[in-house]
């Protein structure tokens, strides 16, 4: 579901920019992790966006923040006093918190977003090659996989999860599910690039909009996400943002703003007959929101 460019996109992504961030303790430290897939299956769809992880010193505001927005159920995994938070929809794991250390509080907290893998050592391989970084190296968790956190050409920070029960089945997505990924950059032409060379994305230019300078990363014959260009502000800098489906985006936005989230851009028109909006939460971290008239599988449509 490429989107329309929001009008305040300077100021999302300002929010949004995932620079220098590393694992921390709380999440190396945790015995196991819920596993994507439960039984586990032998369908692996790289290139999928599999997982998500907020990084937040307020873990508690977080949760119950994204419990009231989307509905989403919260369970703690604890171990020698270190917590890591799995949120669920519809009992099917989507999301993680961690804990930030209080020395960050100065910054908001951020979504990571994971990308599915298959060989995680080899994909780090590609991304220094790429000229991309590696900003948290890969590390084994029980029941979930083997994932890290790399930077791309223009500094944006994603995951990368080859898990191990698994990838998501590409099935329509739920309210309360993610939905779409998008990519905001400096050059999304040298962006797209590196995914084709990193993920192995088919890359297309997206028709739908008037500009020609977006794109689609697209495998299995399903876009997967979508890459368009900064504002030419001097304070727009690169980064992903995830999106999630809701029922009612109008109602959703109340019950934000209720739970002490902003509203960054209102809700307006996007393609497939959807609309879209911007929210900042309680704690400072920022999301995508869009309802479909009809459904949201790509699969599915014309």
């Amino acid at each position: 579901m490429p989107m329309t460019s929001p009008y305040r996109l300077a100021t999302v992504l300002a929010v949004t920019t995932l620079l220098g961030i590393a694992l921390p303790a709380s999440a190396r430290a945790a015995a196991s992790f819920q596993p994507l897939n439960s039984p586990a299956t032998a369908e692996h769809r790289p290139g999928k966006f599999v997982w998500a992880d907020l990084f937040t010193t307020d873990p508690e505001a977080a949760t119950k923040f994204y419990t009231g927005l989307f509905g989403w159920t919260a369970s703690t995994i604890a171990e020698n006093g270190k917590t890591y938070t799995v949120f669920n929809n519809g009992g099917r794991p989507v999301a993680g918190l961690v804990p930030r250390s209080h020395a960050h509080t100065n910054r908001p907290s951020r979504w990571i977003d994971y990308i599915a893998v298959t060989d995680l050592p080899a994909t780090l391989k590609l991304v220094a090659k790429a000229g991309g970084q590696v900003r948290a190296d890969a590390r084994d968790f029980p029941d979930r996989g083997t994932q890290a956190i790399v930077a791309d050409n223009e500094g944006s920070t994603v995951g990368l999860l080859q898990s191990s029960s698994g990838d998501s089945a590409d099935a329509e997505p739920l309210p309360g599910d993610w939905n779409w990924f998008e990519l905001f950059v400096k050059k999304p032409r040298a962006a797209s690039a590196f995914y084709e060379q990193v993920i192995a994305y088919a890359v297309a230019p997206d028709l739908r909009t008037e500009r020609k300078n977006d794109f689609l990363l697209s495998n299995g014959g399903l876009a997967r996400a979508g890459v368009a260009p900064l504002p030419d502000r001097e304070d727009a800098k690169s980064g992903w943002l995830g999106v999630v489906r809701v029922a009612s985006i109008d109602e959703a936005v109340v019950r934000a703003v209720k739970l002490g989230g902003e509203v960054v851009v209102a809700p307006r028109a996007a393609a497939y007959e959807s609309r879209f909006a911007i929210i900042a939460d309680s704690t400072g971290g920022t999301v995508g929101l869009v309802e479909y008239v009809d459904n949201a599988n790509p699969a599915n449509r014309p």
